[in-house]
């Protein structure tokens, strides 16, 4: 068979997507390798050819070529082989079947792999060959900007998920020196937690549990979000997920503190959907006094900040 090549192709032009593509044709017969060489030279790609496997595989080691027309029946290695061979090599690289026995399961075997991008029956014209291959590259390039893309998103999102940080916001004071919502008095100046019915017991707080606390405290029986929370408490203006994970370690940590059984709160109570509520307990009447709750609760450390020790404190 004689391949002729149209004048149309003599246009010396070349798409963005495959600017400066490297191409290989492998093939045993003269007349068609050296055909396909020219007609893809004068489409401005970076053609070579090889009349062997073994040319073909030398060739593969000194230049990185992005796609190879491969002839599937070469005297002196078949082409699978060559392919394996060259998958070793070149990594990536796309190969368009070219070979005049097609068998059904050659055909199959062929296109199992992933970087047999088309398979042509001999005999292919040069524009079916020359069209295949402006195709693959095109196909591959898209795929590399996408995987680009992606990228440079994930990089985007993880190096804001590292450097950004909650808006702060002002922290105001505590309107009164001095919390009560009975059993508990909460100084909010020294961070004390007093047991009213028991002021020997004494709960110190660390700076953000008594800001968290307090702001409770100041609403009795009334539902304080997380988000409203992290904004009136500790100053931070983030969305409802946001707020939730930073909130719930210190509703944790003071539970350990304040409540007798922390896993059934009954001051620092958990509003579903809402947020949290602190409930106060009606004062006695007589000298009844109200369970406290285990000391050596407070010596767990927490995850976010520093824990210290509860103090107990003997008057005089």
């Amino acid at each position: 068979m004689t391949y002729v090549i149209p004048t149309e192709l003599y246009p010396r032009t070349r798409s963005p997507a495959t600017a400066l593509a490297r191409l290989l044709v492998v093939d045993d017969e003269p007349h068609i390798r050296s055909a396909l060489t020219r007609a893809l030279s004068l489409l401005s790609y970076a053609a070579d050819e090889a009349g062997s496997g073994q040319e073909a595989l030398r060739l593969l080691q000194r230049t990185p070529y992005d796609l190879m027309v491969l002839d599937m029946c070469l005297p002196d290695l078949g082409g699978l082989e060559i392919m394996r061979q060259a998958r070793q090599i070149r990594p990536g690289l796309l190969v368009i079947i070219l070979t005049g026995y097609a068998t059904l399961e050659s055909a199959i075997t062929a296109v199992k792999s992933a970087e047999v991008v088309d398979y042509l029956i001999k005999p292919a014209s040069v524009h079916e060959v020359a069209a295949g291959v402006a195709r693959a590259l095109r196909q591959h390039a898209e795929q590399l900007e996408k995987e680009r893309l992606v990228h440079v998103v994930r990089e985007a999102v993880e190096s804001l998920r590292q450097t950004a940080a909650p808006m702060a916001l002002p922290v105001p004071p505590p309107a009164e020196h001095v919390l009560r919502a009975y059993p508990l008095k909460l100084d909010c100046q020294k961070r004390l937690l007093v047991w009213e019915d028991n002021p020997a017991c004494v709960v110190e707080l660390t700076e953000g549990e008594t800001k968290i606390l307090a702001c409770l405290m100041s609403r009795p029986d009334q539902v304080v979000s997380c988000r409203e929370l992290a904004r009136v408490a500790l100053g931070y203006q983030v969305d409802k997920n946001d707020a939730q994970q930073l909130i719930r370690p210190y509703i944790f940590r003071l539970r350990q503190k304040v409540e007798a059984e922390p896993g059934q709160a009954r001051f620092i109570r958990t509003v579903r959907g809402g947020g949290y509520l602190f409930a106060p307990s009606q004062a006695p009447s007589d000298s009844t006094s109200l369970s406290i709750p285990d000391v050596n609760l407070a010596n767990k450390v927490g995850r976010h900040e520093p824990q210290p020790q509860r103090t107990r404190i003997i008057q005089a």
